[in-house]
């Protein structure tokens, strides 16, 4: 009887921990730019040593440094540049979580579907 209930607690972890990671953040929309002047921080959560051909966010704070610098990303809305999903969705549950509005995102390497 034991054992089935190791194996529910085990279980029930590997759920958690493959849903913050894979299952994409509802409600949030993929969109190329979010680049909105007066309203918008676009914030790049890539790593510092990806090649960025043209400068296009504002604050750059790579995933692993969210912690240790949350408190310099301003209390506006966020449009999120990230490398791939798995970023992305750590990203932007990390942020939501400490209470950023998160508009929109972006991924490097996959164009947006948009049904605008």
């Amino acid at each position: 009887m034991s054992t089935y209930v190791i194996f529910i607690v085990v279980g029930l972890f590997l759920c958690i921990i493959l849903y913050k990671r894979h299952f994409p953040v509802l409600g949030i929309p993929c969109k190329k730019t979010g680049h909105d002047k007066s309203s918008t921080v676009v914030l790049d959560i890539r790593s510092y040593n990806i090649d960025i051909h043209h400068r296009q966010s504002d604050m750059r704070i790579p995933y692993a440094y969210l912690k240790r610098f949350k408190q310099e990303i301003p209390r506006k809305k966020l449009h999120v540049i990230a490398n791939d999903r798995l970023e992305l969705h750590l990203g932007i549950r990390y942020l939501l979580s400490k209470g950023y509005d998160i508009t929109s995102y972006q991924i490097s390497n996959c164009p947006c579907r948009d049904k605008e």
